[in-house]
């Protein structure tokens, strides 16, 4: 049994569960040939009762406010992707000799395909070069922050956070630091 199967099973929370959607979406996608579609503006942000904000189409997004306080999952985004994707990816999603940079990539992947792809890699060859993404779907650094890390990057694509550490960020919510603990294993 997968790491991601036990996390569902032993611990039935959003974020391993979004794991597992994201996969069956994906793969319906392929089979009907809809993966790659640019996403469209989704409006204004919409508050959850566990403080992650949502746009129109349900996707989790950002909050900035006029000050450049950002919500608790871009900020937390901005460390789990510093600590995972940037070696890879450059600083603040800018890309690297190794890998492209994500904050161009999420101006055209929907959050399925971001799941996706994280979750099972890719290969591109291109240019003579082979680029390889690895599967990052058993990695719980990776899958139980995979919102906060789609959330910061969106930010950096919608140009809405600048580089570097946010200067100011909304409380953790409970029901963040709950997933967490369920996610990775409550400290001891």
């Amino acid at each position: 049994m997968s790491v991601v199967t036990d996390i569902v099973e032993k611990h039935p929370n959003r974020r391993a569960g979004k794991v597992c959607l994201a996969l069956s979406v994906f793969t319906l996608c392929a089979v009907f040939g809809l993966v790659g579609a640019a996403k469209a503006d989704s409006g204004p942000a919409t508050p959850g009762e566990d403080g992650k904000y949502t746009d129109a189409s349900g996707d989790p997004t950002y909050n900035i406010d006029k000050d450049g306080k950002t919500d608790w999952y871009t900020y937390s985004g901005f460390r789990r992707y510093h600590s995972e994707c940037h070696v890879c990816h450059g600083p603040d999603g800018m890309g690297s000799s190794y890998a492209p940079p994500l904050k161009d990539s999420l101006k055209r992947l929907s959050y399925t395909d971001f799941l996706a792809v994280v979750a099972q890699g890719r290969k591109n060859l291109e240019n003579g070069q082979e680029k390889v993404m690895p599967e990052l779907g058993l990695n719980k650094n990776v899958m139980c922050y995979i919102d906060d890390i789609y959330i910061y990057l969106k930010a950096r694509s919608d140009d809405a956070v600048a580089r570097g550490r946010p200067p100011d960020h909304e409380a953790k919510p409970k029901a963040w630091q709950d997933a967490q603990d369920s996610c990775m294993g409550a400290p001891s």
